[in-house]
Parts: structure tokens; C-alpha cells; sequence
């Protein structure tokens, strides 16, 4: 494979703005579900295991289109692919929004996770367009705004949904990508094709892949349920479909002549432990996104804080904005002082923040103030992963990288979402719908001690980002 290098294109602060501004909507657009899975339950008539379907769909489609739109991103080119799966999204977020019944919400959830895919083509649009240090700057502002906006998201879709209605809530953020969309078309400059189309798709490799992918998020689905006999035995034929899928993927792209995902990439130290990492950042970070809100709505007998869905979005605020500033205080850093540093400073913060959660929650500010460490370590780590990344492959490989680091965070985040409801619904009596306080302490102490494992990673890390 031969990679082609198009001469610079110099981009002003306009352009990476605007691509700022679609990562802000999309990621908001991501987010509206999850905190109204029960109104969407009541006004769709769904019964909980299709809010837990509904609740999934998204990662599962996203995990499947992000490594593909970052292949096609650097063979076609990032912005050609992107305003293309931009329209797709919008259509999605339109279906959403129109949307009568569950069938055809989830038809507009399908087209809507390829979203995620819109961030390694930003990288590659980004890293083409400029020079290595501000290019990770860059990354680091795309990065953090889309966390930011996911944050918007989830604050503002119960409000939204209540006050006007669950269509709005889904129709704002459609308009908002719309928009955005628009302005980087208008603004960006094309970057040139990295790569010569006579290689084909590989198509095999990316059936596999697929069916590794779906497979693996249905497994998390069933996993807080798997005690019952019946759904146990489903699970098990799962891992076992997983595992064969697993083999059959790693046999033909060792054959590929152009495979999906190069797994001789995949093996270098610098992609491996990144995707790792992120992995593990994002189940604690994931683990604490879901405990720290049903410990604020929590009823227990000298626990928990009674808080209306209001207040708990007041009271995650300061986390939101913590995470919107981690992503470019992470590019600042990783060029500063490398990406090993950054991820160190991450991991630190992120397991105090959990430890001290789990050991100390009698007052609001004390969950405040740990959530804002999460979130700060969170978009610290995860834009230095993406940041080092991005610049440690060839250009023409930037796409399929960075995908790889995003997958990681989707099934990272889907692992700790599903190990906390499996916690809590595990410390929760019989008869009961209360949750034991002991359910949370376990929960926050379990995320802190795997986050804190990073460390042995990170200390073998290069202090730069050659792969």
C-alpha cells in the first residue's frame, strides 16, 4: 500500500470551529436518549427490555460504521466522507424526531450512530490541513467539545422532552448538525485521496468484524440479566458465536491483500496500549456516570439525596464543563509534555476521584467535586490517546487508527454502564427498589482499582508518540 501526501492547505481558526461545532452537535445529538429511556418508555408504551434495546442500538451501530468511515477517510478523503455520513445522520435525527412508534425510532437511532464516525474523519481533515503541534491542539478541541456536548445533551433532553416535547428533543440537535455540517462544507478546504482505490474493500474482513461487534454488545446487553437459566444459556451461546468470529476476523485479515484493519498496526505498542487505555478510562469513567446520578436520586435510609431530574442536571454541571476543557488542555499537554504525562495526570486524578467517592458521599459536593475529577481525567486521557495516536501512523492511516481508539471507548463505556446496573441491580433487596449503599461503595471502589491498573501500562508508554 502506498500512501499519497497532499501539500498542506493552510485552515484558520473558522474551519476547525466549525468542525468544533458539528462534534458539539453531534455529540449532543448522541446523548438525548439516555436520560429519557423512562418517558420514552411511558409515551411509547416499551416494555424495559426494549428501552434496554433502545438504549444500545446507537453503540452497537456506531461501533460498526466508525472503522469503516475511517477506512474510506483515508482512501477517499476525510471531508468527502464526512459531509456524506453527515447527511445520513441528519436523516437519522429527522426519523427520530417524526418518529410514531419504536420501530421507527430505532430505524432513525440506526442511521444516527454513524455519527461517531465523524470524528476520525475530523482527524484526518485536521491532521492534513496542519502542522503536527497544531494539529493536536485541534484534535484536542474537536474532542473535548464533542464530550461537551454530550454533556449538553443529557442536561438538557429531559428538559427539552418535558417542556416541549421528546420530538424537540431529538430536533434540535438535527437542526444544529444541519448547520454545522453546512459551515465546515463551506470552510474546509478538500483534502485529496491518501490512498490508490485499486486495493478493493475487504469486504470478508469487515463481515466479521461486524458480526464480532454486534455480538459483543448484545453479550453486555444480557450480562445484569444473565442469572435467570434461560438468558445464561444465551449468553453462553453468545461468547461462543463471539469467540468463533474473533478467530474467523484475525484468519482472513492475515490473508487480506488489503485488509480492514491491518493487524500489523493493531500489534504496534503505541495502538495497543492506547486502545487499552481508553478502554479502561471510559468503563470507570462510564461506571461513575451511571452510579453518581442514581446516588443523588437515591432514597436510602441515611443515604442518598432525593433529587429531582432537575437538580441532578444542576448538580452535574460543573462535571460538563470540566469535560468540555479537558479535550484541549489535553492536545495543549500531550504537545507540551508528551502523551505519557497527560494519561499519567489522568489516571491519578480519575482513581482519587472514584476512592473518594466510594469513601466519602454525605453531601452533595462531595459527588460534585468527584465528578469533576472523572470528567477532567476522562478528556485528558482520551484526547491524548487520540492525540498520539493520530500523529504516531502514517497520514494515511489516521482514519482506521483513531477509529480503533473510538471502538475501544464505545465498548469501554458499554461494559461500565452494564457492570453498574448489573451492581446495583444485584445490591438491591428483594421487594425492594431501593439499592443497598453498599452497592454504590462497591461499585465507585471496583472502577478505581481497574483505572488505577492503567498505570502499569502507562509506565512503559514512549514519552513521545512514535509508534
Amino acid at each position: 500500500m502506498t500512501t499519497t501526501l497532499a501539500p498542506p492547505v493552510p485552515i484558520g481558526k473558522a474551519a476547525v470551529g466549525a468542525l468544533g461545532i458539528l462534534a458539539l452537535s453531534t455529540g449532543a445529538l448522541e446523548s438525548v436518549v439516555a436520560p429519557t429511556i423512562p418517558l420514552l418508555e411511558r409515551e411509547l408504551d416499551m416494555s424495559q427490555s426494549e428501552g434496554a434495546l433502545l438504549s444500545i442500538i446507537l453503540l452497537i451501530t456506531g461501533a460498526l460504521i466508525t472503522p469503516l468511515a475511517g477506512k474510506f477517510g483515508d482512501r477517499y478523503g476525510g471531508k468527502k466522507i464526512l459531509i456524506r455520513l453527515m447527511a445520513v445522520v441528519s436523516v437519522g435525527g429527522t426519523v427520530s424526531a417524526l418518529a410514531p412508534n419504536l420501530p421507527v425510532l430505532l430505524v432513525g437511532q440506526v442511521l444516527q450512530g454513524a455519527m461517531i464516525g465523524a470524528l476520525p474523519l475530523s482527524f484526518i481533515v485536521v491532521r492534513k490541513h496542519l502542522p503536527a503541534g497544531e494539529s493536536k491542539v485541534a484534535i484536542g478541541v474537536v474532542s473535548g467539545l464533542f464530550v461537551g456536548g454530550s454533556m449538553v445533551g443529557m442536561l438538557s433532553a429531559g428538559p427539552v422532552a418535558e417542556q416541549l416535547s421528546r420530538h424537540w428533543m431529538f430536533a434540535l440537535p438535527t437542526i444544529a448538525v444541519i448547520g454545522a455540517t453546512l459551515l465546515v462544507n463551506r470552510l474546509m478546504p478538500a483534502d485529496p485521496p491518501g490512498r490508490s482505490d485499486d486495493s478493493g474493500i475487504d469486504w470478508p474482513g469487515l463481515l466479521l468484524l461486524s458480526g464480532m461487534l454486534v455480538t459483543l454488545m448484545l453479550v453486555l446487553a444480557l450480562a445484569p440479566e444473565a442469572g435467570s437459566q434461560p438468558l445464561a444459556l444465551v449468553a453462553l451461546v453468545l461468547v461462543l458465536v463471539l469467540a468463533a468470529f474473533v478467530a474467523g476476523w484475525v484468519r482472513v485479515e492475515r490473508r487480506a491483500a488489503a485488509p480492514m484493519i491491518d493487524l500489523r498496526m493493531l500489534a504496534r505498542p503505541a495502538i495497543w496500549k492506547a486502545c487499552v487505555l481508553t478502554f479502561v478510562i471510559c468503563l470507570g469513567t462510564t461506571m461513575a456516570v451511571y452510579l453518581i446520578p442514581q446516588l443523588l436520586d437515591e432514597r436510602g435510609d441515611g443515604y442518598g439525596f432525593r433529587a429531582s431530574a432537575t437538580e441532578i442536571g444542576f448538580f452535574l454541571l460543573p462535571g460538563a464543563i470540566a469535560a468540555t476543557l479537558a479535550g484541549p488542555l489535553g492536545g495543549i499537554g500531550d504537545r507540551r509534555f508528551g502523551s505519557r504525562a497527560v494519561v499519567n495526570t489522568g489516571v491519578v486524578l480519575m482513581t482519587v476521584g472514584l476512592l473518594a467517592v466510594a469513601a466519602v458521599h454525605t453531601e452533595v459536593w462531595h459527588l460534585v467535586v468527584g465528578k469533576v475529577l472523572i470528567a477532567l481525567a476522562n478528556g485528558l486521557c482520551v484526547t491524548a490517546m487520540m492525540t498520539s495516536t493520530a500523529t504516531a501512523v502514517d497520514p494515511g492511516d489516521t482514519g482506521i487508527a483513531t477509529s480503533l481508539i473510538l471502538v475501544s471507548r464505545v465498548v469501554g463505556s458499554a461494559v461500565g454502564g452494564q457492570l453498574g446496573g448489573a451492581l446495583l441491580t444485584a445490591g438491591t433487596p428483594s421487594g425492594s427498589k431501593v439499592a443497598a449503599e453498599s452497592a454504590y461503595v462497591t461499585g465507585f471502589v471496583i472502577a478505581g482499582v481497574v483505572v488505577s491498573l492503567a498505570l502499569f501500562v502507562t509506565r512503559t508508554m514512549s514519552k513521545g508518540v512514535k509508534a
